[in-house]
């Protein structure tokens, strides 16, 4: 059972680089330390604060632990009080995020992560995406989400076998040749990579998976992955790709626009695109 006090740092502490460098890298032996440096607090202090025996809070500082689900880092989140801007660093939603504060928990609960990048969120993506039944995709290239044996997503379709429907950019439009020049690649590498995920996706087809692609023509903005009903958004930027800009998690909630706006807005991109699986 988790302690009600908690474990307090100073305000100050919280914007420590190293506070803030461990929280990033979801590096709970690092921000442990920070706690006990900061606060006072003994491991014994910790483990009741978060609700974890005194054994495993020194795994996890001596690093032969590590922490890597949702509900775990919940709790060491509630335990020492973390601030909303520390939460989103971990890859959590806020307790109250801008603008919603006058809506209940269930109100907020549209969006119910933030990661700093997608490689935060992997656990959860693949843990979803071997149960999905629908697995939904906007990206440019797809390259790191379906179009490689190891991508994030191309393991669990080939054995599960879901419904899989795919948004990748024009290799032809005048889009892609902008997207290209943003990130610094050439049309031919750049348009070469959509390509060959075309290809890949194909494969798939061709081994029973229900796939079926389209290419849009638009300048790409948003990044989604959808599995069933739970969406993973990021953005593309003119100097990142939407691996590494942050990504949420947003569910359907019927006091949120997000999550109907990003589907209306996927179904729209689909009809008007052509298909090309």
């Amino acid at each position: 059972m988790t302690d009600p006090k908690g474990v307090a740092l100073p305000d100050w502490a919280w914007q420590r680089h190293e506070v803030r460098d461990a929280l990033r890298a979801r590096d709970m032996a690092a921000f442990f330390k920070a706690v006990q440096q900061y606060s006072g607090a003994s491991q014994t202090r910790i483990a009741r604060a978060t609700g974890l025996l005194q054994g495993r809070v020194s795994e996890i500082v001596n690093g032969t632990r590590k922490v890597t689900t949702l509900d775990l880092f919940e709790r060491i989140a509630d335990g020492v009080q973390m601030p909303d801007d520390a939460r989103m660093l971990l890859g959590l939603a806020p307790q109250d995020p801008a603008g919603l504060d006058h809506l209940s928990a269930s109100g907020r609960a549209e969006l119910i992560a933030v990661y700093p990048s997608q490689s935060a969120a992997l656990p959860e993506i693949r843990d979803l995406a071997g149960k999905a039944a629908v697995v939904d995709v906007l990206a440019v290239r797809g390259l790191g989400i379906l179009g490689m044996n190891d991508s994030l997503l191309r393991p669990s379709v080939r054995k599960s076998s879901p419904a899989v429907r795919v948004l990748l950019l024009d290799p032809d439009s005048e889009a892609a040749h902008r997207r290209a020049a943003e990130i610094g690649e050439s049309h031919a590498t750049f348009s070469g990579g959509i390509r060959m995920s075309i290809e890949r996706l194909r494969e798939l087809a061709a081994d029973g998976v229900q796939v079926e692609a389209h290419t849009y023509a638009l300048l790409p903005t948003w990044r989604v992955i959808g599995l069933d009903s739970t969406l993973f958004v990021s953005a593309f930027g003119e100097t990142h790709e939407g691996h590494t800009s942050p990504m949420y998690r947003i569910a359907g909630s019927p006091h949120g626009a997000l999550h109907r706006g990003f589907r209306r807005f996927s179904e729209e991109l689909r009809r008007t695109a052509r298909r090309v699986v």
